[in-house]
């Protein structure tokens, strides 16, 4: 499999901030990217970056403007990665000027020095039942259809959404994680490295033949993880906000 992008040395990546009202802690780091308080060559988005922004619900934009403004600003002035999450999709004509991957295209091959890794938001090899309803979520003329509905009844499908992503539990232990990873045989994929969020571990494994690294969610810890140099044998260098 061929890469689709090259990985920086001094890259940023984060994920599964879960901004929201109840969640700003991400709009500070953003803001310093942009100002150029914080520089990187490159941001890497791992997804669910956003508590809820689907592409085509205009109330959700209207909600994260300000956060949609800023990652627009700095993706027109270096490269940003955006990998979709399971609660932000169907952003490619809302980010324009950054690289897109949908649950689809994922997981991503990026080579960084002759190294192959594989970047994913982590929701990609679900079980059938959820590959389906991940589809037909992420139908563009479903979300237009719930979006109108939505909008006639006072967005009142959104705010109770709202509510319910409010009170989730996200940093919570998964046991027996490593044995889940073993399951899913990511292997297959040949890669030195494989990197994804979704399950907010902050835990590496060492497999047979690749490294395995499942990031901190941001919204947990606010912690987001540089890119270091090839001479490091660890890949990435963990930060806090």
């Amino acid at each position: 499999m061929s890469p689709s992008f090259t990985l920086k040395e001094g890259a940023l990546l984060l994920g599964d901030a879960h901004y929201s009202h109840l969640r700003p802690e991400l709009l500070k780091l953003m803001e310093d990217i942009a100002s150029k308080k914080l520089q990187i060559p490159q941001l890497v988005l791992m997804g669910d970056v956003l508590d809820a922004l689907f592409g085509d619900v205009s109330y959700l934009l209207q909600e994260n403007s300000i956060i949609v403004q800023l990652i627009q600003k700095i993706s027109q002035e270096i490269e940003v990665i955006y990998l979709e999450g399971n609660h932000d999709f169907n952003l490619k004509n809302l980010f324009k000027d950054a690289k897109i991957f949908s649950i689809q295209e994922q997981p991503v091959i990026a080579d960084y020095g002759g190294k192959t890794i594989a970047l994913a938001h982590g929701d990609f090899d679900g079980v059938l039942n959820y590959r389906l309803y991940s589809s037909i979520i992420r139908n563009r003329w479903v979300l237009k259809l719930l979006s109108a509905i939505d909008t006639k009844i006072g967005n009142k499908i959104i705010k109770k959404l709202d509510i319910y992503l409010g009170k989730k539990e996200d940093c919570k232990e998964f046991r027996g994680f490593q044995e889940y990873l073993e399951k899913r045989h990511l292997e297959k994929y040949r890669c030195n490295f494989f990197i994804e969020g979704h399950y907010h571990q902050n835990r590496s494994y060492t497999f047979e033949t690749f490294e395995y690294i499942n990031l901190a969610a941001f919204a947990c810890n606010q912690r987001y993880f540089i890119v270091k140099s090839l001479q490091d044998r660890a890949l990435l260098e963990e930060k806090e906000l």
